[in-house]
């Protein structure tokens, strides 16, 4: 990583979708920029105390030691990121919040909530992490040295026309911040409806109504203590407007969701 030694920084406003990029010959105050711009992207436009900042990152990023991707990759798998976004709210809320700050983008199908549900059950939280970063997607999009940024809100080859509203509803306004703990998109992407823009709505953000739809969930649920990890599969049927209560229900009982399936 030595040629990351003099770089310099290339880029806008990330809220606007525009890249931060730590390119040759940086100094110190580009350096910050960066620094600045990733824990603004990936801890969720929270306010980071200067005691919480990782301060053997931010070195190593300055020696040449890391890349942008990497020091990203310690940000995510730091205790802070943890405590704002895993310990405290729903599985499915740490996943698209993963989704929005590590790929810059919502969720697009249950398929990819359910994959990256099987990763962590199956791998754990480092490796649900490492899932982002490893990605085609993210080495594409960012390659070694760009912030990750809002992509969704622009139009983008592959991406459903719903993208940009999903991505709307995770951003919110770029005066506000992700701590909300329930899901704002497990209705809408569970029923592959249309995602209704709300400002500063309550709610998950999906286009609702009567729809007639129905929807079996699959999940774990604790059977004893939560130490002895003992779990029993379970399913449920239920119809879209019971959809995201019903999870929320779940995952408050210490439930896990493995999979949602739409009933045809």
């Amino acid at each position: 990583m030595g040629n990351l030694n003099n770089s310099a920084v290339l880029g806008l406003d990330a809220f606007e979708g525009s890249p931060i990029e730590l390119r040759t010959n940086f100094t110190e105050d580009d350096l910050q920029q960066v620094i600045t711009a990733v824990y603004t992207q990936v801890l969720g436009n929270q306010h980071v105390m200067e005691a919480d900042r990782l301060a053997s990152a931010e070195s190593l990023l300055r020696n040449g030691d890391i890349s942008v991707r990497q020091f990203v990759r310690l940000v995510a798998k730091s205790e802070l990121y943890r405590s704002l976004f895993f310990n405290s709210v729903s599985q499915y809320r740490f996943i698209e919040l993963n989704f929005k700050h590590l790929l810059g983008r919502a969720p697009q199908s249950q398929s990819e909530i359910s994959n990256h549900v099987a990763t962590y059950n199956e791998q754990g939280y480092d490796a649900e992490i490492d899932s982002y970063l490893d990605s085609d997607e993210y080495i594409n999009s960012f390659s070694e040295n760009v912030v990750p940024y809002p992509r969704g809100i622009r139009s983008q080859a592959g991406f459903t026309n719903d993208s940009f509203n999903r991505m709307f509803t995770l951003l919110r306004g770029s005066a506000t911040n992700d701590t909300g703990k329930a899901s704002r998109l497990v209705g809408s992407v569970a029923s592959n409806t249309p995602t209704a823009i709300k400002s500063l709505a309550k709610g998950n953000g999906s286009s609702y109504g009567n729809n007639g739809k129905r929807f079996t969930i699959s999940y774990s649920s604790s059977k004893g203590s939560a130490r002895l990890a003992k779990y029993s599969g379970q399913s449920c049927t239920v119809n879209y407007e019971q959809l995201s209560s019903r999870v929320q229900s779940i995952h408050k009982s210490g439930g896990k969701i493995l999979g949602i399936i739409e009933l045809t």
